[in-house]
């Protein structure tokens, strides 16, 4: 196993997936993807994010991303976290948070995702938050990027800050299990010892 962690409240659902029958919230692991082929990585945050963002623009909107320390003492490793947003596939309402923390050494890279999906009556948050802060600039450039333009736009709602008002919403469920994977997750320490992964700058 590359990594473990805390699976409560989750069910296995086959080799490297489990599901929340509560939530339908779903947890993948990939296997080792050998060596990662990315320009830049955490060396170079602030361009990492600018990949990041133009790379889900086309689908929908990178909410935040982050270099994060995973696990502890020798089972730990650093992480590109990212959280996402995008509507739901076949459906007409909806959005689906995307959490995934990708790991990359010299020659070796694995990722584990989780997705949380609205269900019921959805655009909840945004359309409480709207009429509680107002609609002048309730949507925002993106912070990684002023000029790109997302699929779906960057907005207030996004904010960490109302996760509390909203704790069933899947964004603060998503950010809620990102926080506890980072702190319950314990590394492979041979995938952990590996030489560190710098963008290959092409």
């Amino acid at each position: 196993m590359l990594i473990t962690f805390d699976t409560s409240g989750f069910q296995a659902r086959g080799d490297g997936a489990w599901e929340n029958p509560q939530t339908g919230d779903f947890v993948t692991v990939s296997g080792d993807n050998g060596p990662l082929n990315e320009p830049v990585w955490l060396d170079n945050l602030p361009g990492l994010r600018r990949q990041l963002a133009h790379g889900y623009s086309g689908m929908g909107c990178l909410v935040e991303a982050d270099s994060v320390r995973v696990g502890n003492g020798p089972e730990a490793a650093d992480a590109a976290y990212q959280l996402a947003k995008a509507p739901i596939p076949n459906a007409q309402h909806g959005l689906v948070f995307i959490v995934q923390f990708m790991f990359a050494k010299q020659g070796s890279s694995f990722s584990v995702m989780m997705m949380a999906h609205e269900t019921g009556t959805t655009g909840m948050r945004e359309a409480m938050l709207m009429a509680q802060l107002g609609h002048e600039d309730f949507f925002l450039a993106h912070p990684y990027d002023p000029q790109l333009k997302s699929k779906l736009p960057f907005s207030r709602a996004d904010d960490p800050a109302f996760d509390a008002q909203f704790p069933q919403h899947p964004l603060s469920r998503a950010r809620a299990w990102a926080r506890g994977f980072a702190a319950s997750a314990a590394v492979n320490p041979a995938f952990a010892s590996l030489p560190a992964f710098y963008g290959t700058g092409a």
